[in-house]
């Protein structure tokens, strides 16, 4: 049996153990978790899907159809490219850091950053309130619009607005853990179905029927349009469309809750190159449409 002093020392070495841990959590700047390369440099750690074209997406190699290059995944081979790394690329580059892409699950993404596995999340995320509580923002690095996507030739084809679904019975469907999901309870008499993981399995289930009708964004409905012609695309009557759908517009890059050295850091990156004109930001995302892979 343990003697009560033996039992006091391992006590005292828990909570001494626990009180490191708890400052080690706590307080988190952009100078303790950003790290450096070989050379010494800061590196900054950005989180991503890698497969949310055109915003971002994985590819087998760097080369890129306008010359420009591809940055690789951490702990792959593959590389990673879109509007959020070339958005990235220009802010690293800015504040002289080196860029690091690490490829993470979205619904683990929120997970990752707290766990300190990266630095950022630049993934096509919208600033929600739910999301404030629990992470610091940036000003948006672009604005998008909202869309419904149908299957070419179905029953949904026709319609404007979220009035012309009433009495249709659609079945509905977005990607998991997003504000597209609250959404789709406003869509009149509709039936909600799966959702999903990524954006390709949501028109997949569009494509197969399995689905009548997504919502989702703009900008990433064109993409797939692109590689997948039984997709149509409608932008509801402003009349007639999804109230407080406003939040998902504002696309804004995340650092930890406590880490407002670093945002800060990267909103003054932001500002230095001009990253507030939404024309700039449409003509970058224009871009990043036409030179994703087919695979994407």
């Amino acid at each position: 049996m343990m003697n009560a002093k033996r039992m006091r020392n391992m006590m005292c070495m828990v909570l001494a153990g626990a009180m490191l841990l708890l400052t080690g959590c706590g307080g988190a700047t952009s100078a303790e978790t950003t790290s450096t390369d070989s050379s010494g440099k800061k590196v900054l750690r950005v989180g991503m899907e890698c497969a949310y074209a055109p915003f971002n997406w994985t590819q087998l190699s760097e080369e890129v159809p306008d010359g420009s290059k591809a940055v690789p995944i951490y702990g792959s081979s593959d590389y990673a490219y879109g509007y959020d790394v070339m958005v990235a690329q220009k802010l690293a580059d800015q504040m002289d850091m080196t860029l690091e892409i690490h490829k993470v699950e979205w619904d683990s993404i929120g997970l990752s950053l707290d766990a300190k596995e990266y630095d950022c999340i630049i993934a096509g995320m919208g600033r929600t309130k739910e999301r404030e509580a629990s992470y610091s923002f940036t000003e948006p690095y672009y604005y998008r619009d909202n869309c419904i996507v149908v299957k070419t030739g179905s029953d949904f084809e026709s319609i404007k607005g979220l009035s012309d679904l009433a009495g249709k019975n659609a079945k509905v469907t977005t990607q998991l853990g997003t504000g597209w999901v609250p959404l789709l309870e406003q869509i009149p008499d509709a039936e909600l179905g799966a959702n999903y993981e990524t954006t390709a399995e949501v028109f997949m289930a569009i494509t197969n029927g399995v689905a009548d009708l997504a919502v989702i964004d703009l900008p990433t409905a064109e993409s797939a349009k692109l590689t997948n012609s039984d997709l149509v695309i409608i932008t509801p009557d402003e009349s007639d469309a999804f109230e407080g759908d406003k939040e998902m517009t504002n696309v804004c890059i995340a650092t930890r809750k406590d880490d407002t050295a670093l945002r800060d850091e990267i909103q003054e990156a932001m500002n230095a190159i001009g990253w507030n004109d939404k024309a700039a930001m449409d003509e970058l995302m224009a871009k990043a449409v036409t030179l994703q892979p087919a695979a994407n």
